[in-house]
């Protein structure tokens, strides 16, 4: 299995957001007394998601109206990730490079209007509204487990619609062997891209039996409203059995191709960041290993789990792979 990588880079089921988050919020207080100096860089995200109060300016988030699947392994037990946290606590480096920045840049990033172009190995290509791409789907909500390639872990409820059922109303062709995807390309808007940590825009890939997975999904919203700027409004990518930076955020374009497609990170860092990028605890960063994991919001780690715990759902797409070298 796979990826090695540089740090450069309502559901009745869950307790209700206002109620989870003032019980969240009385813990860390009360644990904050026993905290001294600084904790594991990049691995616990209180300090800095409680920093200054981005939500202050923010654009509002909308509720939604979603239903949950029938299938178990789309919804973890697990405790969630406090909304604070799992909000002032990201890499989306279009808004900076600090984990506080995207938060703290992107308040009044305006995602209204938004489309998305599908072109490619399909037989209906076009730019589509992303109020008409939505409009035949229900929205489902899933709670998954989120592995950084950092060794940071969160669990979240993202609120979306399976990523094959989007790309099959574009009927792709039989030379459909890969789908790439593009974030929006705007200095103005994003002010990180003013700087070269990478090659801008940014750019990931699935093979197409990955995209077909029931677990990948388009990602709209989390905790029950629509996604906020920093977290990847209005369209991002989730794929939980592979490291977060899979999850390409305000996505403005879909090509479905059949030559593997070039990746951000791939590109950058060849060595440490693979295509697959699947959540392998044995294989280590150069730096780091990855054998474990820090919860954010909570002490001490945890063990990492192969394919982020999705094993059950996902291992067969890579029967036969040495998934050390194919990482």
């Amino acid at each position: 299995m796979l990826i090695q990588t540089q740090k450069k880079i309502a559901s009745s089921g869950i307790t209700s957001l206002e109620h989870y988050v003032d019980r969240r919020r009385f813990l860390k207080t009360s644990a904050s007394a026993l905290v001294t100096g600084s904790i594991a860089a990049g691995c616990f995200g209180t300090d800095e998601a409680e920093a200054g109060d981005p939500d202050a300016n923010r654009i509002p988030r909308k509720k939604l109206t979603f239903e949950k699947p029938s299938d178990p392994g789309m919804r973890t037990d697990e405790e969630l990730t406090s909304h604070k946290d799992a909000t002032r606590y990201n890499n989306f480096y279009e808004f900076g490079t600090d984990k506080s920045d995207p938060a703290r840049n992107s308040g009044q990033f305006q995602t209204d209007p938004w489309s998305l172009v599908v072109e490619g190995e399909v037989g209906k290509p076009g730019r589509v509204p992303l109020e008409t791409l939505l409009a035949p789907h229900g929205l489902e909500e899933r709670v998954y487990r989120m592995r950084c390639v950092e060794a940071w872990s969160m669990v979240i409820p993202w609120v979306g619609i399976p990523l094959g059922e989007i790309l099959k109303r574009f009927e792709p062709t039989s030379k459909a062997k890969y789908v790439s995807f593009e974030t929006l390309y705007d200095p103005e808007r994003m002010p990180g891209q003013s700087r070269r940590v990478l090659d801008w825009p940014y750019r990931e890939g699935l093979r197409m039996d990955e995209a077909m997975n029931p677990l990948a999904i388009l990602a709209v919203g989390m905790y029950g409203e629509t996604l906020p700027n920093q977290n990847g409004a209005p369209l991002r990518l989730v794929v939980p059995w592979k490291y977060g930076f899979k999850g390409i955020k305000s996505i403005v374009k879909i090509r479905l191709q059949e030559e593997e497609p070039a990746t951000s990170w791939n590109v950058s860092a060849p060595r440490e960041y693979g295509f697959y990028a699947n959540v392998n605890p044995d294989v280590n960063h150069p730096r780091w290993s990855q054998a474990r994991e820090r919860r954010i919001g909570s002490f001490g780690k945890q063990p990492t789990l192969p394919f982020n715990g999705y094993a059950d759902q996902v291992a067969s797409l890579y029967r036969g792979m040495d998934l050390r070298r194919h990482f």
